[in-house]
């Protein structure tokens, strides 16, 4: 296995323990619809959180957070809109990032609540 993608699965199963010590319940990781896929589906004050999990070795090129782009961020939307229809859940949702620095030296996690807003027009 790439040590890539050794790293994402390390930090995605840090954000999950993140996150459940914070008061989230998991509901789904890694849930998939067709190309849609989202990292962490929770539930925590009565909202859903969708949640897209970061991980780098380094910030050196910035934080892992801002690898979140527009495509990703339509793709996180349609997972949650599949999501919400699939199990017939009318909850408010919100947009979380966790983004993960972790090497030798130290291991940083910044969530990101509400880390962005899909306006319908930014999303086409």
């Amino acid at each position: 296995m790439a040590a890539h993608h050794e790293t994402g699965i390390s930090g995605e199963k840090m954000a999950v323990q993140y996150l459940q010590e914070k008061g989230y319940l998991i509901l789904h990781t890694n849930w998939r619809n067709g190309k849609a896929e989202a990292d962490i589906i929770a539930e925590n004050n009565g909202m859903l959180i969708i949640a897209e999990v970061k991980t780098r070795s380094t910030a050196y090129f910035g934080s892992p957070g801002e690898a979140v782009d527009k495509q990703k961020q339509k793709m996180l939307v349609k997972a949650a809109e599949a999501y919400l229809e699939i199990n017939n859940i009318d909850k408010e949702v919100r947009y979380d990032v966790v983004a993960i620095v972790m090497n030798d030296k130290e291991t940083t996690i910044d969530h990101i609540e509400d880390a962005f807003y899909p306006f319908a027009s930014e999303l086409e």
